[in-house]
């Protein structure tokens, strides 16, 4: 699905969008297994990506990058996934090893956000860190704005280090996830959410914290 490009010349302090906040208020990930294809082509991804990339990042590090699997080198990377699994799981069943791999298929498009820091930068990794986060919250939200269903997941695959390896990390580099991305035309259930007096408090001059006082 072909998208325009994003003006940046008319750039405003704030952009009020009542369909913006419907869309944040109903985010939700899709499970895997409700996952399909298509994904997004070439034109739309990078869309995606560069919208991913508009995100705070204290003294411009750029601590991430994105690591983009899709058709035949998808697949030989599910293959190298189901080899690992294999190999970590010696007493697992056939159709447990092939079931690793295939989570690498479901959807039309993976894409690994490599957190890449810069150990030796003056700005903390833990900031670092924190502006990898709010790239995959981004990659979610752009990604369902272009179309598309989509979720972040982790797993075992995302620290082990032959899958680094594999895949071409660097010794300080990680994977704060695998973006599966592609289409589903399942109606999702609402999860639990939490209660806003749970973890909102206002700080008092007089020292007393009061909670749930919105």
């Amino acid at each position: 699905m072909p998208v325009s490009n994003s003006r940046v010349d008319d750039l405003l302090p704030c952009n009020p969008d009542p369909s913006v906040l419907d869309m944040l208020a109903k985010r939700r990930s899709t499970p895997l297994p409700l996952l399909g294809g298509p994904g997004p082509d070439s034109q739309t991804l990078e869309h995606i990506l560069r919208i991913a990339s508009r995100v705070p990042d204290h003294r411009k590090v750029v601590p991430w990058r994105f690591l983009v699997f899709e058709g035949r080198d998808r697949d030989i990377a599910a293959g190298e996934i189901s080899k690992r699994f294999a190999k970590n799981n010696p007493l697992a069943k056939p159709e447990d090893v092939q079931a690793e791999g295939m989570k690498f298929t479901r959807a039309g498009v993976v894409v690994g956000l490599v957190s890449s820091p810069d150990m030796e930068h003056k700005t903390p990794v833990w900031e670092q860190e924190l502006t990898v986060g709010a790239v995959g919250q981004n990659l979610l939200l752009a990604s369902n704005a272009s179309g598309f269903a989509g979720v972040w997941l982790t797993g075992w695959m995302a620290t082990d280090p032959h899958i680094h390896q594999i895949f071409g990390l660097s010794k300080t580099e990680r994977f704060a996830g695998f973006f599966h991305i592609g289409t589903s035309d399942n109606v999702l259930k609402e999860r639990s959410r939490p209660e806003l007096s749970a973890i909102v408090s206002h700080w008092r001059s007089d020292g007393l914290s009061a909670s749930g006082d919105l």
